[in-house]
């Protein structure tokens, strides 16, 4: 049965937001993203007569960017309601239908500030066009690289963290170099090299993971970096954040990654970088694999990661879903990274400090939300968002 995730709960957080409050930052990551000069940025004196906030997102369709989307809807309609400021969602499906939106901003001339979630890199454009018009905008999750140095913040769940949380897992259950290993990518943009570049520091030994439940931990046993490009140069497929994408890969080729594992040393690990890719690969054990493979995965030793916070993927790791009972039979554990939707309304509300003058960062800076391990052990503790 396919999972297709949209609209959310609100998120239980009175016992995550203590869990969290000292994770998974490195001061690595902290300052400039753009590896030049920060410059300082006054606050706005008086916003130049001008009202409105934008924010661009995604169109509330599925998974964890509708989810987002639906939150900063709702943002926007409580900022509205306040008076002070008029906010304005505006939805898209593309990286270039927001360059579209931006211009129309600027034709408006009625901005005081925008928050954009890029879709796709080609929204750069978009955000070159509102620098060059003097409107301060924060760039959300997705981090365009060209142009981050023009955003007053840049700003997202911690996602080398992420990496580097699914690598301390998958080792702490005995992923060794040499071993199979897939990775499903969500798309080729800074979310994902991120995340795998925290996998890589790890291992490598150049960073530490760190959670308040789960601890502080940076690996003894280091692999090198040509032992790391066997992994990312191997069974690795984009997949479009979607469990679909993450089925039809699956369908090509699990009888040869389930082959190849069980004459290395029956071992897989699977690093999938989103929920919803990780429910692609159990829709697709459910659904489309053979007989033959499905003996040869049962009989070998099979960890799968997620990102997210659907509460779908919680249900399985719980046993509350219906495929609990396919998950303990064919994989040895799973855990995903809480990486929560909800973090957009605290980007917005950032907007409203800084259009107030509360402002403490240099243009070009970053501040990265804390993540952590959900598995079983702890999966009853977090509500995350529904799905439809």
């Amino acid at each position: 049965m396919k999972k297709i995730v949209a609209l959310a709960l609100t998120l239980a957080m009175s016992l995550s937001l203590t869990a969290c409050g000292s994770g998974g930052q490195t001061s690595a990551n902290k300052s400039s993203g753009s590896g030049q000069p920060a410059v300082s940025t006054p606050a706005p004196a008086g916003n130049n007569g001008k009202n409105t906030v934008y924010v661009l997102g995604p169109t509330p369709d599925h998974g964890w960017t509708a989810q987002a989307g639906a939150y900063a809807q709702a943002k926007c309609d409580e900022i509205t309601a306040a008076g002070q400021y008029k906010a304005t969602y505006i939805p898209a499906s593309s990286g270039e239908e927001q360059v579209d939106h931006c211009q129309t901003i600027i034709a408006n001339d009625d901005a005081a500030l925008v928050v954009m979630m890029a879709l796709d890199d080609s929204a750069q454009a978009g955000q070159e066009a509102l620098y060059a018009e003097g409107i301060p905008f924060i760039s959300f999750d997705r981090i365009i690289e060209a142009t981050e140095k023009y955003a007053i913040l840049n700003a997202s769940g911690d996602n080398w963290q992420c990496g580097a949380g699914i690598a301390y897992w998958l080792q702490k259950n005995g992923m060794q170099p040499g071993d199979t290993v897939v990775v499903l990518y969500g798309d080729n943009g800074t979310v994902c090299s991120r995340r795998q570049e925290g996998f890589e520091q790890f291992l490598k030994g150049e960073v530490e993971y760190q959670d308040a439940q789960t601890g502080s931990y940076k690996t003894t046993e280091t692999w090198t970096q040509e032992q790391l490009d066997a992994v990312f140069n191997g069974y690795t497929v984009v997949c479009n954040w979607s469990a679909d994408g993450a089925y039809s890969y699956i369908e090509q080729k699990f009888d040869e990654i389930v082959a190849a594992a069980k004459a290395n040393n029956g071992k897989l690990y699977i690093y999938s970088m989103d929920d919803e890719m990780t429910f692609g690969v159990l829709n697709y054990l459910e659904a489309g694999a053979s007989a033959a493979t499905l003996a040869d995965l049962e009989a070998m030793d099979v960890y799968i990661s997620a990102i997210g916070g659907m509460q779908e993927l919680y249900d399985v790791m719980a046993g509350a879903d219906d495929q609990s009972a396919l998950a303990k039979q064919y994989f040895d554990d799973m855990m995903s990274m809480y990486f929560s939707p909800k973090m957009m309304q605290d980007i917005i509300e950032k907007g409203l400090e800084y259009l107030g003058g509360n402002w403490n960062y240099e243009v070009g800076s970053g501040e990265y939300q804390p993540v952590w391990i959900v598995d079983a052990n702890n999966v009853s503790q977090f509500e995350g968002f529904q799905g439809h």
